[in-house]
């Protein structure tokens, strides 16, 4: 399962690693945290979104996308304990046994936000164990490196999904912004060739380990 707190972070974040678990016949289920509104987003960009996400999901094979419908930038409104308990919610039916979670340290507070109700979601419990990841996402992770800088520990090649990765987040067009900005295709691919260099392989995907137990 991957938790995103708006849609394209899933993308940004993990999208190579999620076409990588489907092609490999895992089933991945999304959970998109928040949901633009009027008048901060156009009705234009609003008609858009379901069928951005519907076409990210399918380029990267996500089997089931839920959306909880917060408001998106205004997390901080809402009471941490109705966050935690929904979260908690999709995570308990889902039962994953991978769970993607935002980095704690990005600079929009609802991704931190998120990364703290999806820890509490993710708690030990006597059920399966549950192998805890934290992603980088590019425009939040890179620029909230006064907030807490990410230290990758675990990296998944991601040579042979990265068309799909690209193609999912060509999707997201209303998100997508010219080179040099991180949210471009370029950048996109400058990071999975940097992470890649890291770890020995073409492209790759990075993460923080929080926990996994064998």
């Amino acid at each position: 399962m991957v938790i995103a707190p708006h849609p394209d972070d899933e993308v940004l974040g993990c999208g190579g690693s999620i076409a990588k678990h489907a092609k490999n016949g895992d089933i991945v289920e999304l959970c998109i945290v928040t949901k633009a509104y009027r008048p901060d987003w156009s009705a234009e960009f609003l008609r858009a979104r379901p069928k951005e996400i519907r076409a990210a999901s399918r380029a990267l094979g996500i089997a089931k996308v839920a959306e909880l419908g917060f408001p998106t930038v205004k997390l901080d409104k809402i009471p941490q304990k109705e966050l935690n308990d929904a979260l908690a919610k999709v995570v308990s039916k889902a039962r994953p046994d991978v769970l993607y979670i935002p980095h704690f340290g990005d600079l929009n507070k609802d991704h931190r936000l998120v990364s703290e109700a999806a820890m509490v979601a993710a708690r030990p419990s006597s059920g399966p164990a549950m192998k805890v990841l934290s992603y980088e996402t590019l425009s939040e992770t890179d620029w909230g490196r006064p907030l807490a800088t990410f230290i990758p520990n675990h990296f998944v090649d991601i040579t042979g999904t990265m068309d799909a990765k690209l193609k999912a987040m060509g999707a997201y067009r209303s998100e997508l912004r010219k080179f040099p900005h991180p949210r471009s295709l370029e950048a996109i691919e400058a990071l999975a060739m940097l992470r890649g260099s890291e770890c020995g392989r073409n492209r790759a995907e990075a993460f923080h380990l929080i926990r996994e137990v064998l």
